[in-house]
């Protein structure tokens, strides 16, 4: 999405898709839904909000409910079980890469990336291990973002 929306047809601005990215994950839900209702309304104002997200959702209901039908049938399959199982590992995959470009622009010079580990450890840390959900998560670092000065470039 970030090299279509981003480098290819230039809809989004780098800080617009990160702030739509941030909004769509902390967002209750679906984050893919928020992302497109955002996207949408950034295009084409509340009228693009809704069709992004009437167009998003409603072709998904109807995916979701029929692989529910035909998962509940084929549940105890090894070849489904096994097609699961990929696509965990594809998720995982397609979640690192996704960090990795919104990462990569600010991972710059020594001082960036630095800044860059500090805060993704930082952050991983608190949701995993305090147990501290990303909403406040992102909010602390927004706080802690807002007084660190910028690094030098």
């Amino acid at each position: 999405m970030h090299r279509e929306l981003v480098v290819k047809r230039k809809w989004l601005t780098e800080d617009q898709f990160t702030l739509l990215f941030a909004l769509g994950r902390i967002t209750p839900g679906t984050n893919l839904l928020a992302f497109c209702t955002g996207f949408g309304g950034i295009i084409r104002g509340p009228a693009g909000a809704i069709v992004a997200l009437l167009a998003s959702s409603i072709p998904c209901a109807i995916l979701v409910a029929a692989l529910t039908a035909l998962l509940a049938y084929w549940q105890d399959n090894n070849l489904v079980q096994a097609a699961l199982h990929g696509a965990i590992a594809a998720a995982v995959g397609i979640t690192t890469k996704t960090c990795w470009t919104i990462a990569h622009p600010y991972f710059k010079g020594r001082d960036g990336q630095i800044r860059v580990v500090l805060v993704a450890a930082a952050a991983f840390s608190l949701h995993v291990f305090a147990h501290i959900p990303p909403i406040w998560v992102l909010i602390v670092a927004g706080v802690v973002g807002a007084f660190l000065p910028e690094p030098r470039p």
